[in-house]
């Protein structure tokens, strides 16, 4: 039995993984880190109250099997550039090296499709470097998830983001050989992968759109 680690367990796919989680008989106990606690009440999970800003606090916490991480915000939600780019990029590094330095077996991180360390944009940039300093990390196993649009219940209202996967949806059946990555993909979908890859054996480390989709149905 195993101990997993959930960061962004209120988020479209955290909550999704989380109840995953739940049922998955692999897993004995479930560390979810959160700025508030949530109304959640089972005896698998362990609630732990977060300051985000000293995470080295917390290293005696983030200890563990498997580490799931989507925490992820918007230009919206953090308009200030600095706040932005801690959630996005420092975040999930420094949870990466407590992890590592606490030798745990996995990391599955949802990164973003196109994500690039050289983009110019601050999203798709942002991931890419934090994809990198995971690499460098060396986890026994590491899992990258490149999602593109996520289908799901969002608690907030995207408008810009529902008329985007509405086309994307509509022009889906014509994305083929290397654009089938863009097709829209199910949360639910993503979290289950998540989950899958930290209890297999794959050789494969980086998952575009397509290939989360074909991983959750293997």
């Amino acid at each position: 039995m195993k101990t997993a680690l959930v960061f962004g367990s209120s988020g479209l796919i955290g909550e999704h993984l989380l109840n995953q989680l739940i049922k998955n008989e692999n897993y004995n106990k479930i560390k979810i880190f959160v700025r508030s606690k949530p109304e959640i009440n089972d005896p698998k999970i362990e609630i732990i109250k977060t300051d985000f800003s000293n995470l080295q606090n917390h290293k005696e916490d983030i200890k563990g099997d498997d580490c799931f991480f989507c925490i992820g915000t918007t230009k919206k939600n953090s308009p200030d550039k600095n706040e932005y780019r801690r959630v996005e990029l420092h975040i999930p590094k420094e949870i990466a090296k407590i992890a590592k330095a606490n030798s745990l077996n996995s990391f599955v991180f949802v990164s973003s499709g196109y994500a690039d360390s050289k983009s110019s944009g601050d999203y798709l940039k942002y991931k890419g470097e934090v994809e990198e300093e995971l690499k460098e990390l060396n986890f026994p196993k590491l899992g990258i998830m490149r999602p593109s649009f996520l289908l799901g219940d969002r608690k907030e209202k995207r408008i810009g983001e529902k008329i985007g996967i509405f086309v994307f949806n509509l022009l889906s059946p014509l994305f083929l050989g290397p654009l089938k990555k863009m097709k829209p993909i199910h949360s639910e979908i993503v979290a289950r992968s998540m989950i899958k890859f930290a209890n297999e054996d794959l050789q494969k480390n980086t998952f575009e759109s397509n290939e989360i989709a074909e991983l959750s149905l293997d």
